[in-house]
């Protein structure tokens, strides 16, 4: 049973799947809203912020978590305000709120699966990053250990991490067979270069020679034993994105993506090579590719596979610009608000599309 406080977009929450057993419309005070709802029992409150005076005021907010369980709020918030910002969220996420959309979709995926502080501490992370100077990465730190490892590598030597100065390292690596981390790199560091600048963006690929069908000069190709000596070239780089293939090296990536593409075929091949696969994707950057699953369908792939699906990306032309990919860029953290396809503000997007 829920409760809807709405103002602006009132008619947009009429579509909602709940059960609503109360609804109030119009402008109110933080305190107002607490003090009606402090001790009447429901499920989940669902805010129109502009149901707020002075909505754009994070302090509010913190107002009202003194009165309400913030793990029971989804905040709809206004598309492409100054709300929509790493800064502003980031306030909204220290009070304890972590369900927050710009879109009724969004609003009906928390109802049925709500976020966590790991769901949205990316965001957090990007206000961090325009306040502070980046921070080195911790090369001293020992590899992924073999029971964590999505695959089985095959044996390879070693390789020290290089040094980095200010690069930020992305590794993509494919869970499925061909899941698509090849195609998906390409269209990453052609949106990024759009921000950043052709030179500030560097794909490399490890052990294969993918990247040279499409001739694009900042796409490079290396060997395992070269990986370290072409780092250390790029490093001043402001972004590298890296195909991990079958290496084992991953200490020197800042994040990586896990790729899975769900299909049937896919996933009964990969299942029948590791049973336990699901168990080591457990809190890491799972990302579903080439995907035809709608929202409805991730929940229950979340519910059978036991993990949290970072993003949901579609079939997509590589030869064209989409805003998926800016959208997926900005909840990683590459983006920030304002940059890429549109200037929307967009960072957490539709919450797996």
């Amino acid at each position: 049973m829920d409760v809807v406080v709405s103002n602006k977009y009132r008619n947009n929450l009429v579509d909602l799947d709940a059960d609503i057993i109360k609804s109030v419309t119009g402008v109110f005070e933080a305190a107002e809203i607490g003090e009606m709802f402090k001790d009447f029992f429901f499920d989940r409150l669902i805010i129109d912020v502009t149901a707020f005076k002075s909505y754009d005021d994070y302090n509010i907010y913190q107002r009202l978590v003194q009165y309400l369980d913030p793990d029971k709020m989804i905040l709809l918030l206004p598309e492409g305000s100054k709300l929509c910002t790493p800064n502003f969220l980031s306030h909204l996420i220290s009070f304890g709120i972590y369900n927050f959309t710009t879109n009724i979709n969004g609003i009906n995926y928390l109802l049925k699966k709500s976020n966590t502080l790991q769901d949205v501490e990316h965001i957090a992370k990007m206000a961090s990053q325009k306040k502070e100077p980046p921070r080195e990465n911790r090369f001293d730190e020992e590899p992924v250990s073999r029971e964590t490892r999505v695959e089985a590598p095959r044996t390879q030597p070693a390789t020290k991490p290089p040094t980095r100065k200010n690069s930020m390292i992305i590794g993509v690596r494919n869970v499925t067979a061909s899941a698509g981390a090849t195609t998906l790199i390409y269209m990453m560091r052609k949106e990024l270069a759009m921000v950043y600048g052709q030179d500030n963006v560097v794909a490399i690929e490890i052990d294969k020679n993918d990247f040279s069908y499409f001739y694009d000069k900042r796409m490079f190709s290396v060997k395992q034993v070269d990986l370290r000596s072409t780092l250390e070239k790029f490093s001043n780089v402001k972004i590298i994105l890296v195909d991990l293939n079958g290496s084992s090296q991953e200490s020197f990536c800042n994040d990586i993506i896990y790729l899975i593409e769900p299909s049937t075929l896919k996933l009964n091949h990969l299942i029948q090579r590791n049973r336990a696969i699901f168990k080591s994707l457990v809190g890491k950057k799972v990302v579903l590719n080439q995907s035809i699953l709608q929202n409805n369908d991730v929940f229950d792939f979340e519910t059978e596979a036991g993990i949290r699906i970072f993003y949901n990306i579609p079939p997509l032309d590589e030869r064209k610009r989409n805003s998926i990919i800016a959208d997926f860029l900005s909840k990683i953290g590459l983006l920030g608000s304002g940059d890429g396809y549109d200037s929307s503000g967009k960072i957490f997007g539709l919450f797996r599309r």
